[in-house]
């Protein structure tokens, strides 16, 4: 099994949204699939305003996975959630995370994560 940490790459920074902000990420290669390990950080209020999910691309901004969060986290934060069993297709050198807020929406930052195939 191999492992990750990647340095964040922010672009273009969030000025005024209150889009989750990764705070950083693991990747661990088992066999063929992919286990993601995503620290969020937001300023969750309840359920009419938190951070709800967050999704991994390829440099394309197609959908490799999926991380459905499904209720606030106001009182843990900084907070990580597991995406296992991911497909990377072969040949990719990084993939891209990419956080969701429930007012927000999706952010413009992203966390690009490097790859060892």
């Amino acid at each position: 099994m191999k492992s990750l940490l990647a340095a964040l790459i922010l672009l273009p920074l969030q000025s005024l949204a209150e889009i989750p902000t990764i705070e950083g990420v693991s990747a661990h290669k088992s066999g063929t699939t992919w286990r993601f390990d995503v620290t969020l950080l937001h300023p969750d209020s309840g359920w009419d305003h938190y951070a709800d999910g967050w999704r991994i691309e390829d440099a394309d901004g197609n959908e490799l996975g999926y991380r459905k969060l499904f209720h606030p986290h106001e009182n843990e934060q900084p907070f990580t959630r597991s995406l296992s069993g991911v497909e990377i297709p072969n040949g990719t050198t990084s993939v891209f995370i990419r956080a969701h807020g429930s007012v927000d929406g999706w952010g413009d930052a992203l966390f690009e994560l490097p790859l060892n195939q």
